[in-house]
C-alpha cells in the first residue's frame, strides 16, 4: 500500500492542489475523476494529470517571480530543501 509522506509546504494549499487536479483531469476528458478508482487509470492517464498540474505551478510561479520580481526570490530562503534520509 502506497504511503504518502509529502508534506505541504503552506498547509492551506491542499484543497486548492485538489480543485486544481479535478479541473485539469476534466479539460483532459476525464470526467469523475474524483469518484474514479486511480488504480484503474493508465499510468499514461495520470500522468498527463500531474503533468499538466506541474506545468500550471511553474507557470503560476514564474508569473509571481516576474510580478515581485527578487523579493520573491529572497522569501523561499526559509523553505526547507532537505530530502528525507531513510
Amino acid at each position: 500500500m502506497a504511503r504518502n509522506t509529502n508534506q505541504k509546504v503552506v498547509p492551506g494549499a491542499g484543497s486548492a492542489l485538489n480543485a486544481m487536479k479535478f479541473e485539469v483531469a476534466n479539460e483532459l476528458g476525464l470526467t469523475n475523476y474524483n469518484q474514479v478508482d486511480k488504480g484503474q487509470l493508465t499510468s499514461r492517464q495520470n500522468g498527463y494529470v500531474g503533468g499538466n498540474i506541474t506545468k500550471r505551478l511553474v507557470a503560476l510561479g514564474e508569473a509571481s517571480l516576474m510580478q515581485s520580481g527578487a523579493g520573491a526570490i529572497n522569501a523561499t530562503t526559509g523553505v526547507s530543501l532537505d530530502t528525507p534520509q531513510g
